[in-house]
């Protein structure tokens, strides 16, 4: 099935003590200092913000400009002075802000990565090291939007984020670029990959155990979550993984992205029969220039089998069990497309029709449409946006991901589990409805005040604060020993048997519950139907 933008969108503090005095003493901005560290490519410092050591503004990558654009990442220029990394570094050009859950760039020097740590950083520590990917549909999205330091402080762990090439500059193929037996076209996803090497290469350092680390993501960083897990080019360099709103993996075969690529290059008036000179001119094109055209550009969405990053679909993955097994917690959010309702209600002004609802759910189901509108009347919601809503949260996020669930438990532990906080502040301005347990609302739960690029951030409530305890409780323990059950939470069974449960992460606490009554909530029965037709 073809995702509109709400499934394509596979999206993105605590403090006490936020002056700790340290050996290293104050910086010349009065905030106290970490210990120096000793990277692989050179020596960097801190501050001490939240109580936690935050080293912020790392490179990790050489700076992807002039001969580096589409090209895979290179290791950075070392240095030998102490850097000061106490700012984050730019975020990567993006050409869609999707409302407030963004923020306009147009900065290609971009490939920083963030470490949280302990306070009192012990090198000998070996704590679990979790790597975050943000969420976006890999065309909006940067890593300074999550604070790490409610999981570090809490969960005892340290906590790695980044950003990584978007849109155009981060997923073109060309065959003009693709010429010289390199791996080609994902760079988004070789930045990725390239921020794990940098992590076991370098996280000891800081605490951290390159052995033993999880990456995680929510929406587009959740589907990156799935690539990583399918890519050979992955392989031993991460031990767990969590999937956030991440349902789904779509891709193309490489001859149809260079189609695109090409008809890209036409666009932009650099399309020639001589490659060298189409790859010079692609190079020698302003970020200004290439953003203008680049909302057309679709490949950001639907990866290529590139032949190196990304080798088979995920479907051939999950049945051959060819992938790279590891433990998995995998979920999603009640409400998860009542967000990009909205979005779309802000943008137009006005909210959608009876009329609209219908007409949209015929032009997207076709022949189906009579039987999602008979599952999905529009007598049974509060207004039609909340019935669009509740369609495309079931058909795009919460059957697959049921389904992806089933077929990783095969093979690996896996725990699922369904965000259903329906009270979670919204960062958003408000609709003509409740967003609910939104896309992206339990991401505040772990990142304390998480708001987005240009949200305004909402204080949990006490209850709230302790659902917000128990995720953070889970999210550490189960990337300490692969199961996230521990003596302070509400017991989290694995999915297992002929009779599954999930755990629903609600108010008062956490329960478990049947994942076959999960998937009649949301009538997966039909999606299920309609998806093998």
């Amino acid at each position: 099935m073809v995702c509109a933008i709400g499934c394509a969108l596979a999206l993105g503090g605590c403090s006490d003590d936020n002056d700790v005095d340290v050996a290293d003493g104050d910086g010349a901005d009065g905030a106290s200092r970490t210990a120096i560290v000793e990277t692989a490519n050179g020596p960097v410092q801190g501050l001490i913000a939240d109580g936690v050591s935050q080293f912020l503004g790392i490179p990790f990558a050489a700076s992807p400009v002039g001969d580096l654009r589409w090209r895979p990442p290179e290791s950075p220029e070392s240095w030998t002075e102490t850097l000061e990394t106490t700012a984050y570094g730019d975020f990567c050009a993006q050409t869609n802000t999707l409302g407030v859950f963004a923020s306009p760039s147009a900065s290609e020097d971009c490939l920083y990565l963030n470490v949280f740590a302990p306070r009192d950083m012990d090198p000998e520590a070996e704590l679990p090291v979790m790597v975050w990917i943000y969420g976006g549909a890999l065309f909006a999205g940067e890593s300074d939007d999550y604070d790490g330091s409610k999981l570090v402080a809490q969960g005892d762990v340290v906590v790695v984020t980044f950003n990584y090439r978007l849109n155009v500059f981060g997923f073109l193929s060309h065959p003009a670029l693709d010429d010289r037996g390199q791996a080609v076209s994902n760079y988004g996803l070789m930045d990725q990959q390239f921020a794990f090497r940098w992590v076991k290469d370098n996280i000891a350092a800081f605490g951290g155990d390159p052995d033993n680390v999880t990456i995680f993501g929510e929406s587009a960083g959740g589907r990156s979550v799935l690539a990583h897990l399918v890519s050979p080019a992955a392989s031993g360099l991460f031990e767990r993984a969590i999937i956030q709103s991440g349902a789904g993996l779509p891709t193309t075969d490489l001859a149809s992205a260079e189609a695109e690529g090409v008809a890209f290059a036409e666009q932009v008036g650099c399309q020639s029969d001589a490659p060298e000179q189409t790859t010079q001119c692609l190079r020698a094109l302003s970020v200004e220039e290439i953003q203008s055209m680049a909302l057309g550009y679709q490949s950001r969405q639907i990866l290529p089998l590139d032949g190196t990053i990304l080798t088979q679909t995920l479907d051939q993955a999950l049945t051959s069990g060819d992938f790279n097994q590891v433990p998995i917690v995998s979920g999603t959010n009640k409400d998860e497309n009542t967000l990009f309702i909205g979005l779309a209600e802000l943008n137009s002004g006005s909210a959608l029709t009876a009329d609209e609802y219908t007409s949209q759910i015929e032009s997207r189901y076709g022949d189906d449409a009579e039987q999602v509108l008979a599952a999905y009347p529009l007598t049974e919601y509060d207004t039609p946006g909340a019935a669009s809503s509740a369609v495309t949260t079931d058909s795009d996020y919460v059957c697959p991901a049921l389904e992806e669930a089933r077929r990783f438990s095969q093979y690996v532990p896996l725990y699922a589990y369904e965000f259903i906080d329906r009270t979670a502040p919204a960062y958003a301005p408000p609709v003509s409805f409740d967003y609910g347990a939104y896309h992206t609302s339990e991401i505040q739960y772990l990142f304390p005040l998480y708001a987005g690029g240009q949200g305004t951030p909402q204080a949990l409530d006490d209850a709230q604060q302790a659902l917000s305890d128990d995720m953070v409780g889970y999210w550490t323990r189960f990337a300490d020993v692969a199961d996230p059950n521990s003596d302070g939470t509400p017991d989290w069974p694995a999915y297992a048997g002929d009779a599954p449960q999930y755990q629903s992460l609600e108010l008062p606490e956490p329960v478990t519950r049947d994942i076959a009554d999960l998937a009649a909530a949301h009538y997966c029965d039909l999606w299920d139907a309609l998806a093998a037709n």
